[in-house]
């Protein structure tokens, strides 16, 4: 099988799979198509980090009709340490497509409200695929206020990579673009331990969480936060943090205004949401029914009203 990728990072992130083929329907399925990988972020709260630091030294992707049997062989390698990375592994034996092999260093935190990493750029067997291995190592975590420097350990190695499933499958066919967003949700992946400040902390879990979203079939929630008030021009309102809830009550992931007011949430499947802001010292707000549309972005701005001070 004929392997030629171009390789994106898409962490703490997102992943984007520009893919690209032949034009005549039946040729959909043959020959080869173009991927780009990007690479973006829900990002941790501010007001205790600086960075989010790590290090990608591999992605892959599997073809959907060569993953039987795959699962398995993977799932008897997590956490074998000592393996040698020239044995007989999966991607040895043809099941996955090599889309970087490039260490790559990022900041989570540099990829939020729609900046993405660019990760990947590359030709690949046209097909259906339906998993993104991500390989990484160097995960820290920098407090601010020279709180410290955390080194994490990365689950069952580097040997196996972290696997992210794609639901549903990503078709790189003739004559059609197709995008594909990692979201590597930072404040979801690491989790302090000890207490919630930079006195009490004692270090972080990295438990990764990644979401990979077929952008054909997703789109887009943004808008500004600002504090209701009478002057002319409203204050802008920043580490606001925005939750996007399914409708059975899951937070599908999180994220925070910038220094602008302004927030974006990529990656989101066609469908209904509920947007929920919420910051100290103000009530929090909600819109809910908000529809999101497959390839478009859907505004929703938010005023939020001051709490009184107490007596």
């Amino acid at each position: 099988m004929k392997r030629k990728l171009n390789g994106f990072l898409a962490f703490a992130a997102a992943l984007l799979l520009l893919a690209t083929g032949c034009s005549d329907e039946n040729d959909r399925m043959a020959g080869e198509g173009h991927l780009n990988v990007y690479l973006t972020d829900a990002p941790f709260p501010y007001d205790l980090v600086s960075e989010v630091n790590v290090t990608i030294t591999k992605i892959d992707a599997r073809l959907a009709d060569e993953g039987d049997g795959m699962d398995e062989m993977e799932d008897s390698m997590e956490g074998t340490e000592e393996s040698d990375p020239e044995s007989d592994t999966p991607e040895n034996q043809g099941g996955f497509i090599t889309l970087m092999e490039t260490e790559t260093d990022l900041n989570l935190l540099t990829l939020t409200n729609g900046n993405l990493e660019l990760l990947a750029d590359i030709d690949i067997p046209a097909g259906a695929y339906d998993l993104v291995r991500v390989h990484v190592q160097g995960i820290s975590v920098v407090l601010k206020d020279d709180g410290g420097t955390f080194d994490l350990k990365v689950p069952s190695g580097s040997q196996t990579g972290i696997k992210v499933f794609i639901e549903p499958s990503l078709v790189v066919a003739g004559g059609l673009s197709t995008d594909l967003l990692l979201d590597f949700d930072v404040s979801r992946s690491f989790v302090a331990k000890g207490g919630n400040t930079l006195e009490s902390i004692t270090g972080f879990n990295f438990k990764p969480v990644i979401k990979a979203s077929n952008m054909s079939v997703a789109g887009t929630i943004s808008g500004f936060v600002t504090e209701l008030s009478d002057a002319e021009e409203a204050p802008v309102l920043e580490d606001v943090q925005i939750s996007i809830i399914a409708p059975d009550g899951t937070v599908v992931t999180t994220t925070a205004t910038n220094p602008e007011g302004a927030y974006a949430v990529m990656g989101l499947d066609a469908g209904t949401y509920t947007v929920l802001a919420e910051l100290d010292g103000y009530e929090a707000a909600e819109a809910s029914e908000v529809t999101v549309v497959a390839g478009n972005r859907t505004s929703v701005n938010f005023e939020l009203v001051a709490i009184p001070a107490e007596n």
